[in-house]
């Protein structure tokens, strides 16, 4: 079973007696019920509910362990303390580095709350056997979005990353920093666009290559590699055959993906 030690992933520990219900008001994922050595995947949007950070948040004794982007640790970190006001909470940078096991979750890892598909994850020592390159080409073979890599731009609604979909939101737990424009999506079924994973031959398209059916835009694509990549797709144009830079590209519904999830608009 590959491990990976995955670098592009960084720890923020989350203490103190609010450390829950801090997060619980401001996540999209139900924090107040998380359990001492439980996984949870959510995120943390703007007000107006575009993505901003992907997350995973673990249960400890005494508060949370944020599992988040690398390159975005001193952004959230940032972005939590100007949420903090009066709540008792300390936010700390943890540097224990962390590490992914699959197909399944090996001994010692916590099963990934997105689908067990992508295994398990470790924050601590593990020893690793294979890279961070092959955990993204077993992601992409699942046909996960890794929302670091394919919603950059602070433009992309969780819906869109599929987060719905990921167990990354709970909509019964009530409020939380962009609830209203999300819930709205998904109770009115206003989901036009979906990240789906696409498959070709040849080298990968560039990042922001454009999807067409026939003449008409069809999305744009996202983060690829060995013949696959994900895909911002508009799910009324997902019928037909598609290109991209006049190549043939093919639509692949994901194992995890049941078949309702895609009845939504005008698909």
């Amino acid at each position: 079973m590959p491990i990976a030690r995955l670098d592009s992933r960084a720890l923020i520990s989350i203490t103190g007696d609010d450390a829950k219900p801090f997060l619980h008001n401001l996540l999209t994922q139900d924090v107040e019920t998380l359990k001492e050595g439980e996984l949870r995947f959510g995120a943390l949007l703007s007000p107006p509910g575009r993505l901003l950070f992907d997350l995973f948040i673990l249960g400890q004794a005494g508060g949370v362990l944020l599992d988040v982007a690398t390159d975005r640790r001193e952004a959230l970190i940032q972005r939590l303390s100007m949420y903090r006001l009066r709540a008792k909470v300390q936010i700390t940078a943890d540097d224990r580095p962390v590490f992914a096991a699959w197909p399944q979750a090996a001994d010692g890892f916590v099963s990934d709350p997105r689908t067990p598909l992508m295994g398990g994850r470790r924050y601590g020592q593990a020893t690793p056997d294979a890279t961070e390159a092959d955990y993204d080409a077993h992601r992409l073979s699942v046909g996960l979005p890794d929302p670091a890599r394919d919603a950059p731009d602070d433009k992309t609604y969780p819906i869109e990353a599929d987060f719905d979909l990921l167990n990354g939101i709970d909509f019964r737990k009530g409020c939380f920093v962009g609830q209203e424009t999300t819930s709205r999506m998904k109770r009115r079924g206003a989901i036009k666009t979906r990240m789906l994973p696409l498959d070709f031959d040849g080298p990968t398209p560039a990042f922001g290559a454009e999807v067409l059916k026939g003449d008409l835009r069809a999305g744009q694509l996202l983060s690829g590699r060995d013949g696959s990549a994900m895909a911002l797709l508009r799910i009324d144009r997902l019928d037909g055959d598609l290109t991209v830079d006049g190549r043939p590209v093919r639509l692949r519904r994901p194992a995890w993906m049941g078949e309702d999830d895609l009845s939504f608009s005008n698909a």
